[in-house]
């Protein structure tokens, strides 16, 4: 498979894609340097992609990738959908906002939590689980499933593509598990576009809060908070500027976005979930 040539500005030293990551250079903490903390720091969110097919080895790549994640108990309860009919990203699409790189991307991956193969293999034993019963097999799966893909997404990044998650699927979950023709116990957590991204629509490195407002020694901590949301409400508001992006302040944003709308279906998971088969006991 041919690698593609890191895009231009991608060779940046680990301080300067500190400096994008929070904003500043002043913002930026001093960290180890390596290859591998360079490519994590570098990732942006792709959102336009090239009408370009992916080579064969691009998936066994990723999903080999994504295997090789941490799994709790071994269990390996997650799979994932690969997606390339034109048409059925078409659909999938409609489902997931509207959001036109989902139809543009060569590649869309429904990453899914999945306890029908532990029930099944358990059945072929005479057996039958309820492990996947409980609320805390939900939060196991979305765990486990979210590490793997990250693990895809970092894979494919080092081949010179571009993703971006899309967790608007689960505004539609129960569409999309028939779409998919899932059975009971298997609940799609997100979705990802992956692709040769487009140059013509630069994707830029977002910048994140300052490390005081996420990190707590010893003890939950949240003296630093109020600061830290401050320093950061400027650094995402010159992002947007730059880019000439009219957005709220990242504290605004937050309590438009986790204020419940009750279209969306995301805010009424618990009857979807009860309806692919998980009882949340």
């Amino acid at each position: 498979m041919t690698i593609s040539t890191p895009e231009q500005g991608e060779q940046a030293s680990v301080a300067e894609l500190l400096a994008e990551r929070y904003g500043s250079q002043a913002c930026a903490p001093a960290v180890a340097h390596n290859a591998i903390v360079a490519h994590i720091l570098r990732h942006r969110s792709v959102r336009a992609f090239l009408p370009r097919p992916l080579p064969a080895e691009v998936l066994p790549t990723m999903l080999a990738a994504a295997q090789s994640g941490s799994t709790s108990s071994n269990l390996q309860v997650w799979s994932v959908v690969a997606i390339e009919d034109p048409s059925h990203k078409e659909r999938l699409s409609a489902w997931a906002n509207d959001q036109a790189f989902v139809r543009q991307a060569p590649l869309f991956l429904v990453w899914l939590a999945d306890y029908a193969r532990a029930r099944r293999l358990a059945s072929l034993q005479g057996a039958q689980i309820d492990g996947g019963d409980y609320v805390e097999s939900v939060v196991l799966g979305a765990v486990d499933t979210a590490i793997a893909a990250q693990n895809a997404m970092l894979a494919a990044e080092s081949l010179g593509l571009g993703a971006v998650y899309v967790g608007a699927i689960r505004s539609h979950v129960s569409e999309i598990a028939k779409d998919l023709k899932l059975p009971p116990h298997v609940f799609p957590v997100f979705g990802m576009a992956v692709g040769y991204p487009d140059q013509a629509v630069p994707a830029h490195i977002k910048p994140r809060l300052p490390q005081s407002g996420v990190l707590h020694r010893e003890h939950y901590d949240a003296g630093a908070q109020e600061q830290a949301a401050q320093i950061y409400d400027r650094a995402l508001d010159a992002f947007w500027k730059k880019q000439s992006i009219s957005h709220p302040l990242w504290t605004r944003h937050i309590v438009r976005r986790l204020t419940a709308n009750p279209a969306d279906r995301r805010y009424a998971l618990r009857s979807v979930l009860n309806e692919l088969g998980f009882p949340l006991r």
